[in-house]
């Protein structure tokens, strides 16, 4: 089930949970796969909701996204395990499945083909409008000394020489994923406790 919502009603959320972590998912050819980013914005551009991606040249993920421009962004609602955005963010979905690996729950999307992912509940999705390559020449010197260090290699899952690439998605859809099963226990057996109590049964 999904509860639809406003995106902006739940800007701080997403842009607290950026700091330690949300999933941006793809999907071509019928594989998916999601990578961990700390970098992103959401607002408003050309008078639609956007939320604006920020993925290095290197990345499978930017191949994905210049395939197939539609994408869902994951930001964890509740309890996450931690090792999820820990294994998406130094994996790479070149060479392992990372949806596999970890018992990640797919859920079917409304607009776009892209899946949202019921571990990480709260949901945008999005098809690109625009992508935007830095230009270099207006970064300061201190920003391409820490994030863009040219003497570590493209495959380093931190800083490294590659640049990012801005991809500007519009929001079709916000929505939480919502699940009973994914309820504490001690809600459960309430629930069911309650239903046998008026029921006659106790």
């Amino acid at each position: 089930m999904k509860k639809f919502i406003n995106a902006f009603d739940y800007a701080s959320d997403i842009c607290n949970s950026m700091g330690k972590g949300i999933l941006l998912t793809t999907k071509v050819e019928g594989q998916v796969n999601t990578m961990t980013i700390g970098w992103g914005m959401v607002g408003i551009e050309w008078g639609k909701p956007i939320f604006i991606a920020l993925v290095r040249e290197s990345r499978h993920t930017k191949s994905l996204l210049d395939t197939n421009g539609e994408f869902t962004v994951n930001i964890p609602y509740g309890e996450l395990d931690n090792r999820i955005l820990g294994f998406c963010g130094t994996k790479s979905g070149r060479d392992i499945d990372k949806i596999k690996e970890l018992g990640l729950t797919l859920v079917e999307p409304e607009s776009i083909s892209v899946p949202g992912i019921r571990e990480l509940p709260l949901t945008l999705e999005c098809k690109v409008l625009y992508r935007q390559e830095q230009d270099l020449s207006q970064i300061p010197e201190n920003i391409l000394q820490r994030y863009y260090p040219q003497d570590v290699d493209g495959s380093h899952p931190g800083s490294n020489r590659d640049y990012h690439i801005a991809y500007y998605g519009e929001i079709l859809n916000a929505y939480l994923i919502t699940d009973l099963i994914s309820a504490p226990l001690s809600f459960l057996r309430g629930a069911v406790l309650f239903y046998i109590y008026i029921s006659g049964f106790i």
